[in-house]
């Protein structure tokens, strides 16, 4: 028997137990950044969704937009303005987002999926008042803090057999606006909601690094109480807060762990989920 095969038997052997840890577990998978802009990166992530949605795993996925949010502002003469981190969305903007979110990453996503073999299914933020906000701060504009999450039409979704897609747009309650929120954040809130198992943040980092320069240095699992330790030495900075932040409250609010994860590497969730080789850093 040649060695490639063997090879593939023992992954397979290798990967048995792990299924039947998450067989009919929810995991909600962030997904943005270069795995959703590489053809080779998307295609390895929705293979990834597809198989543990075959064996039972309940995959929600929760995506951002933001480079073709940019691109479309761009092409109709618009200044893409950050504030903090986050982009300022004035009306003119949130017609934009919504239009991006809701409509063509969206439904491109689920085609993506559907075209694979999945079985996919896309939800916006404010169908059936999923995703519920208020406005966040004036400086911000329309961006909005989550107040309530119904996780109904997810879970329907699921029990379906359909592996739920979900845009960040949220309905508001303090007046007649849609909202833009937080990618990541809104995929912790929806976690927290569904009892989820894992909540896997895809990112454009190996992780959390002691050293950003030297990837050698990953930190393979933090603890909530070496959080702020690890923000005083200046090992948790930048855009990495808001996320390891995100993770935290997921964590405290009953999602048994978080993974901050490189969607860089091909198959990255199969890697963390189904071996022995854990790639990312790990909250619990």
């Amino acid at each position: 028997m040649s060695d490639p095969v063997v090879t593939r038997a023992t992954v397979l052997a290798e990967a048995l137990p792990y299924i039947q840890k998450y067989y009919g577990k929810t995991v909600v998978v962030k997904y943005g950044g270069n795995a959703m802009i590489s053809d080779e990166l998307r295609h390895a992530v929705i293979s990834d969704i597809i198989l543990l949605n075959l064996v039972g795993v309940h995959v929600v996925v929760v995506h951002g937009g933001g480079p073709e949010i940019s691109e479309m502002l761009n092409k109709i003469g618009k200044e893409s303005k950050f504030v903090d981190g986050l982009r300022y969305t004035d009306e003119e903007t949130m017609d934009i987002v919504q239009q991006i979110l809701c409509g063509k990453v969206n439904k491109n996503l689920v085609a993506t999926l559907n075209r694979l073999g999945g079985k996919a299914i896309g939800l916006c933020g404010m169908d059936a008042g999923l995703f519920e906000a208020k406005q966040l701060s004036e400086k911000y504009g329309l961006v909005g803090e989550i107040v309530q999450v119904n996780p109904a039409p997810v879970q329907d979704s699921l029990t379906q057999g359909y592996i739920p897609v979900v845009s960040t747009v949220a309905q508001g309650v303090d007046g007649e606006n849609a909202y833009n929120i937080n990618a990541d954040t809104a995929a912790a809130k929806l976690a927290v909601a569904l009892k989820a198992e894992k909540l896997i943040l895809l990112t454009d980092v190996r992780g959390l690094l002691r050293d950003p320069k030297d990837e050698s240095t990953l930190i393979p699992e933090v603890e909530l109480s070496q959080v702020p330790e690890l923000v005083k030495d200046g090992v948790i900075k930048g855009g990495m807060i808001p996320k390891v932040d995100c993770c935290v409250e997921a964590v405290r609010s009953g999602v048994k762990d978080t993974i901050i994860l490189d969607g860089r590497i091909p198959h990255s969730i199969l890697i963390e989920l189904l071996s022995d080789e854990g790639i990312g850093t790990m909250l619990r």
